[in-house]
């Protein structure tokens, strides 16, 4: 059957329902004006009847006047309609009963259509309407716009737009006085009278063609407010995500998304929301939690009755502020109802980084170079970092402040140098998949120094201080102009999650890096030894922070982090600390048995504390925290005789007599709460004693008062009902209830109000318990508004004590690091090194530590020895052949000077380590396309850095300098490097080369340089060997072991030879080597004869010399194959 519309007219587009127009607007995308294709007759009906549409309204639909409902039935029975036929004809019924009746409805014909069409038109009309929906959808400008909100919220082309709402309020404004929108414009005439008129207050959605519900209308004010964040809006029972939100939770936290009226929606119950906030900020989101701030008692008696709960956005979230009630997981990982793997990865433990340049500056310096300050604060710990410092275009000394923390979110401006934003991408993008730093963006005016000196100012002077706060105060406006730029970013930044009261103490601040007290190790050394993670998979295993890390508790493996990339400058504080590990490692006693027992059961206090601190923290959490401080208070306290006797170490007596007393506070706190209500959470009740809390006992006597007027009052029902019997029932919820059997019910007085029935039972309130459950549901959640007012002054009053408690946990973070280091110690073949201020390194038998853990007990590795000193040998040039283990052997004494200076033992028979003030390391062969540099300018790059850092007392470690370029170039650079290092810096130097002629430095300084190389034996192929014979590489075993001495070869060929380079390109390569090595020799044997003739002074001399020029012709003369030009060069360089 054709499908064409009747003759007689066609259907007025009808307003839809809006659900299914906004499903519907998903699958037919606008794409400009749509052509209609129906009949010209169809078409040309349309044309009519929209040209007559102002003059008379449309008719709602059209059917024949010949075509009765029975003979649609008929028709209906005899073929079997399409899917969605049905639901068109109760929609066109539908319209038709609305439009007054059937008869009423039907448009004057002159042909009458059979009455098979119907379904057929039906169908082709509805068409029609999704045809100009989509025509109507593809000019948005074009539309009617409705009054908006109370000047609030517009009509938006796209539900989740929310970029620049005044921008579009402009456009709305132009589209409104555009005069074809009114022609173009369908609705405005068949649809509702309500949408035309400006003072309907409800907002419209532009995309459904239905109202906003008021829940939306919530949303959309706090989303304008934060337009970058994630929002979880609580309703009821779940938290509700809306719009683009929406599509996000969907998509990371992998639950359903779905459209529900105006907007995409997700869900999730309000006992996970700690997880999936904690999921979406560990992949770089903001997000936002909205909570009711409303109850229904206190909203019945209040002048807003009639709208929703009233929702504030209560806590907003990213990777270095997640603090707070909803995110910790303390409270319910202690009842074990959730468990460990259900919570990420500890985001919170990162710093917030702020970064500020000052160019200004950096006038009369290089090119590129630029003054920079940088603040970092770590609030879930109260740790405040800040430095200044000048930098050069390849930004090292900013590098090696981003690798030594460990990074949770940087702040930063609009605007940043070339050099510093690639350096920031580079870092942003180095973190593993779901564990990326987060970049937050601010705009350049807050960095400027008018603007930041007057945040500062105003910060710190709000409240009145004391003598020792003004000077506190005098040493932060007296900070470097950058660094007071970036400290007033985190002031403000800070101040959005209500977390900036962590930088009200200046006294806290530390610098960032002290020369005078830690020693330098800047990003590359960090990376090349790799020292925090290892440089297959970025992961921790592998590191030396990974063999040294036993700690038993959060906040010591994040002191350990500091120990080991900060390693001590004093003599005094590295032979304490080896005290300590001795003591721990060699005592009989039981007392660190007992103290290493507490520290098994510990949480993550540090972060408690914070949480506290900011009055961000649950009943369950703070009571957790408490208890846990007040138990180990008693139990240090019944050590303290036993440790004044048995601990020989001071530090260690030192740390553990200090912490009972640092934790006195703590006890008071634990006395006033009851322990069940913390425990579930009850505030009501959390109190013991009221005595300092007397609104909250005046509250609690107006609701005795009234309860027991409720229950005197049960005598006057008792005789009302002449029951002496009669009691109170609570049944759902609702108390104070009378029961009484459905028989019975004749006795109830008519004023008394039905709350409930069954089949068998009645249940009323008398209007007395009526008016007195009233007030006392409002008493009771005043009470509950009461208790929080208190339990915030509470947790301020706590806060107090904070600095005090923080200092006793980093006690207990360095007792946790000592019994960390002598596990290690424990190990096996480990040896307490001598520390000295001389300059000398002295190892026996030394083996890599990280090496020697991952081979385990089934491959030994191969120990080597060390001597460097400044009387004597301080330089050694490493060479030998290729995996021959020379890399390893110069991390190796890298890695056992720094365990020492951090205050480990090492693993080594012996060892002797003078202090040195920085390691550097110019290791590995790696471009950087990202920043257009190439492998050898990286390696020029480090090695400049190298020479300008490097003083008497440091450690430099220079691997295969210079193969990055041309044989002669790369010789004279390592050579004249070399050399530089030897005769000017005079430091402590491992060079590794596979140059022969740099070995000839030890004749040019001998007593200071030393020639050594890696062990190996070569073994030839007998069956292979003899003339006519193709050249194989030779077979090389590597032994592993530093020898005096210089390797004249480097075998690369059997390296290739184990990468499994095909045969014939190996019997060419041995070939080519073995022609080259004749030449070199050939030219070396020459140059050596006529040096002798140059020397001869008689004819004997001279005839001699001819006769050995002869014979020496003889033995190496070559095959009288052509050799290549290219080798004959080659030999000559």
């Amino acid at each position: 059957m054709s499908r064409r519309k009747p003759a007689s007219g066609g259907v007025a587009p009808a307003s839809p329902a809006p659900r299914r127009q906004a499903v519907l607007s998903r699958f037919f995308q606008p794409a400009g004006s749509l052509k209609s294709t129906s009949s010209p007759t169809g078409a040309a009906d349309q044309a009519d009847s929209a040209s007559s549409a102002s003059s008379a309204p449309p008719a709602s639909t059209v059917v024949p006047a010949s075509a009765p409902p029975q003979a649609a039935n008929t028709d209906r029975r005899k073929k079997r309609p399409a899917e969605n036929a049905a639901p068109l004809k109760k929609k066109a019924k539908r319209v038709q009963e609305r439009g007054g009746g059937g008869d009423s409805a039907v448009a004057e014909s002159g042909d009458a259509e059979p009455k098979r069409c119907l379904r057929t038109r039906i169908a082709s009309q509805s068409l029609e309407k999704l045809k100009e929906f989509c025509c109507d959808s593809a000019l948005p400008q074009n539309r009617a716009q409705a009054e908006p909100r109370q000047g609030r919220f517009e009509v938006l082309p796209k539900c989740t737009d929310f970029e620049d709402i005044s921008l579009q309020r402009a456009k709305n404004a132009v589209s409104s006085e555009d005069p074809k929108s009114k022609s173009n414009q369908k609705d405005s005439v068949s649809g509702p009278k309500s949408f035309q008129k400006p003072s309907d207050p409800r907002a419209l959605n532009k995309r459904s063609k239905s109202v906003y519900t008021p829940l939306e209308l919530q949303y959309l004010e706090v989303k304008q407010q934060h337009p970058d964040a994630v929002l979880c809006v609580e309703c009821g029972y779940k938290y509700r995500f809306f719009g683009e939100d929406a599509e996000i939770a969907a998509r990371e936290l992998n639950i359903y998304c779905h459209l529900d009226h105006s907007f995409m929606t997700a869900s999730i119950p309000t006992h996970r929301l700690f997880v999936h906030v904690r999921r979406l900020v560990a992949k770089g989101y903001k997000v936002g939690v909205v909570k009711q701030t409303e109850t229904a008692a206190l909203k019945a008696v209040g002048d807003s009755r009639s709208s929703p709960f009233a929702r504030k956005l209560t806590a907003l979230y990213t990777k270095s502020t997640l603090i707070g009630e909803d995110v910790s997981p303390l409270s319910k990982l202690d009842d074990g109802a959730v468990g460990v793997d259900e919570v990420t990865t500890d985001a919170s433990a990162g710093y917030l980084l702020c970064i500020c340049e000052d160019k200004d500056s950096a006038k009369g310096k290089r090119k590129g170079s630029v003054f920079i300050g940088v603040v970092a604060v770590q609030p879930a710990t109260g740790e405040l970092l800040l430095d200044a410092f000048q930098d050069t275009a390849l930004r090292l000394e900013l590098e090696t402040r981003l690798c030594s923390l460990q990074l949770a979110e940087l702040l930063l401006p609009e605007r940043l140098s070339e050099s510093t934003e690639a350096l920031v991408r580079r870092a942003a993008a180095s973190g593993l998949r779901d564990d990326r730093i987060r970049v937050e963006r601010m705009d350049n005016v807050y960095f400027e120094y008018s603007h930041a000196f007057q945040v500062v100012t105003e910060f710190y002077t709000k409240d009145p201080v004391d003598v020792r706060g003004s000077q506190s105060f005098s040493g932060i406006i007296n900070l470097e102009k950058p660094v007071i730029c970036c400290l007033a970013a985190i002031i403000r930044y800070l101040k959005e999650f209500n977390l900036e009261k962590i930088l009200s103490k200046p006294e806290n601040f530390k610098q960032l890096s002290s020369e005078m007290e830690l020693m330098t190790m800047n990003g590359t050394t960090l990376r090349n030894l790799e020292i925090l993670q290892n440089q297959t998979d970025g992961k921790s295993k592998g590191s030396l922070l990974w063999v040294l890390d036993h700690t038993h508790t959060a906040f010591g493996r994040r002191l350990l982090r500091k120990w080991v990339t900060h390693p001590l400058l004093r003599l005094s504080e590295i032979n304490a600390r080896l005290c300590a590990v001795s003591e721990v490692l060699g005592s009989e006693s039981s007392v660190f048995a007992q103290i290493e027992s507490l520290l098994q059961k510990l949480p993550d206090m540090e972060r408690g504390l914070g949480s506290i601190y900011h009055r961000k923290c649950s009943t369950q959490e703070f009571f957790l925290i408490v208890r846990t401080l007040c138990h180990l208070k008693s139990e240090l306290q019944v050590l303290m005789p036993v440790v004044n006797s048995h601990v020989q170490s001071d530090l260690l007596r030192m740390i553990v007599l200090e912490i009972p007393e640092l934790l006195s506070p703590v006890e008071h706190y634990l006395k006033i709460l009851s322990e069940q209500a913390a425990k579930i959470g009850d505030k009501t009740e959390l109190f013991k004693d009221l005595s300092d809390f007397p609104l909250i006992k005046k509250r609690k006597d107006e609701i005795q008062d009234v309860t027991a007027k409720i229950q005197t009052h049960l005598q006057e029902i008792r005789k009302i009902l002449k029951n002496p019997s009669a009691q109170y029932v609570t049944v759902s919820g609702q108390e104070f209830m009378i029961e009484v059997k459905n028989s019975a019910v004749s006795c109830i007085p008519p004023d008394w109000v039905k709350v409930g029935s069954t089949k068998a039972v009645s249940r009323f309130h008398s209007p007395l318990v009526v008016e007195s459950y009233r007030l006392l549901q409002q008493l009771r959640e005043q009470l509950v508004l009461d208790c929080n007012a208190e339990w915030l002054r509470f947790l301020e009053s706590f806060g107090e004590h904070y600095h005090s408690l923080c200092k006793a946990v980093r006690h207990l973070a360095t007792i946790d690091c000592i019994f960390s280091l002598a596990k290690v110690a424990k190990q096996g073949d480990y040896c307490r090194p001598m520390v000295k201020e001389e300059r000398k390194i002295i190892i026996k038998n030394g083996r890599h530590p990280v090496i020697d853990v991952l081979l385990g007990e089934q491959d030994q590795y191969v120990p080597n020895s060390t001597r460097l000193s400044e009387d004597s040998e301080r330089v050694m040039i490493v060479t030998g052949p290729n995996m021959g283990g020379k890399s390893s052997y110069i991390k190796q004494v890298a890695l056992i000077t720094l365990m020492a200076q951090v205050g480990s033992y090492v693993p080594a028979e012996e060892a002797t380590v003078g202090i040195v003030d920085g390691i550097y390391t110019r290791m590995g062969a790696a471009d950087s396309i990202y920043q257009g540099r190439s492998t050898f300018m990286e390696e020029l790059t480090d090695t400049a850095e190298i020479i300008r850092k490097a003083t008497p007392r440091s450690l430099v470690i220079l691997d295969e300098l210079g193969r990055g370029t041309s044989t002669h170039d790369g010789i004279a650079i390592a050579y004249a490097t070399l050399e530089y290092f030897i005769r000017d810096v005079k430091s402590l130097t491992l060079f590794v080369t596979h140059y022969p002629p740099l070995c000839e430095l030890e004749r040019s300084y001998p007593g200071q340089v030393g020639n050594y190389h890696m062990g190996f034996l070569v073994t030839k192929d007998e069956g292979q060997a003899g003339p006519g014979k193709e050249e194989v590489p030779d077979f090389v075993t590597f032994l592993y072991q530093i020898t005096r001495g210089v390797a004249a070869r480097s075998y690369g060929l059997n390296v290739a030879k184990l990468a499994d380079v095909p045969g014939e390109v190996l019997k060419k390569a041995a070939h080519k080597s073995k022609e080259l090595e004749g030449l070199i020799n050939m030219k070396r044997k020459r140059l050596k004869s006529f040096l002798k003739l140059w020397t001869t002074h008689s004819t004997e001399d001279l005839r001699e010399w001819m006769d050995e020029f002869e014979v020496e012709e003889t033995q190496t003369s070559l095959p009288d194959e052509p050799v290549d030009r290219s080798l004959e060069e080659t030999a000559e360089s």
